[in-house]
């Protein structure tokens, strides 16, 4: 059995280095293929690549990682990609929280893995929405379960583009249980909720966690399938507002939105306090932050 687990959790993690690579290719030619438009004169942008580490309480190697962050593009103002596989064992308030949520055996054993991609896109366009992505498997000595989703973010929206992000998200979820796409949207909305703005970061997507039906290898399929799902839901719309002409009200209104979005992440977003109370790399963890945003 344990053989059996340790071969699931190389697959989980080949197949999130294998996603980001596939997204980092995807996002390259989209800076190559913009040829008009107010950014066409920059470069086209490209990712650079720095590896990440996470230590132990006593200063042990404890995994880590890749980060891919493209900056100044002619799509993308900043947009990261990460990859980590970490373990070790939680901290008490890490492991009070996990125990918290009805993690079986956290109380006892506080020893953890964890692998996955995450990815959160800035775009240079007002017009053209900022994304958030992650997959993730998460395991301890008395459970495993998967997690992720992914939401848009515009500054300015069109509801056809909504409608084309959930829809892609929607059949993902429907090649496998017709529950989960209402589920999934109602627990985004929830989860990317502001409570001191009384609003959401943005016009949501889906998001699950926990996720363990006792299926490994079903569980694993879905969260592919809500991978492979992204660049269809978020690149064709990339490619129709990326040339639309703004002005400085527009990009007003994008620095101020991504307050709202740096607020989120610092303040709520729980993948954000995993990583910094468990040692990961503080630039990889706080790479979703935005090049640059306003308050009024």
């Amino acid at each position: 059995m344990a053989d059996k687990m340790e071969d699931q959790k190389a697959r989980a993690s080949a197949w999130f280095r294998d996603l980001r690579d596939q997204i980092v290719s995807a996002f390259e030619s989209l800076e190559d293929s913009q040829n008009t438009g107010p950014f066409a004169s920059l470069p086209a942008g490209r990712f650079e690549v720095s590896e990440t580490t996470r230590k132990s309480d006593d200063g042990s190697d404890a995994g880590g990682g890749e980060m891919s962050v493209m900056r100044g593009g002619r799509v993308f103002e900043k947009v990261g990609v990460n990859i980590s596989t970490v373990y070790g064992s939680l901290g008490a308030a890490a492991q009070k929280a996990m125990a918290a949520r009805g993690v079986p055996g956290m109380e006892d054993d506080p020893r953890f893995w964890a692998s996955g991609i995450s990815l959160v896109a800035h775009m240079q366009n007002p017009h053209t929405p900022a994304v958030h992505m992650n997959t993730r498997m998460f395991w301890t000595p008395g459970a495993w379960w998967f997690g992720g989703g992914a939401d848009l973010n515009p500054c300015i929206e069109y509801e056809e583009d909504t409608a084309h992000f959930h829809g892609k998200l929607e059949a993902a979820c429907a090649g496998h249980d017709p529950s989960y796409y209402d589920k999934f949207k109602a627990w985004a909305d929830e989860y990317f909720f502001i409570p001191h703005r009384g609003r959401a970061r943005g016009v949501g997507g889906i998001f699950y966690d926990d996720l363990n039906t006792g299926d490994w290898e079903a569980d694993f399929a879905f969260t592919q399938d809500v991978g492979r799902a992204f660049l269809p839901a978020f690149v064709p719309v990339t490619k129709t507002r990326r040339d639309a002409a703004w002005d400085d009200a527009d990009k007003d209104a994008q620095l101020i939105h991504r307050g709202l979005y740096a607020e989120y992440n610092l303040v709520y977003d729980r993948g954000t306090k995993f990583g910094l109370t468990t040692g990961h790399d503080a630039n990889a963890v706080l790479m979703s932050l935005p090049p640059e945003a306003k308050w009024i």
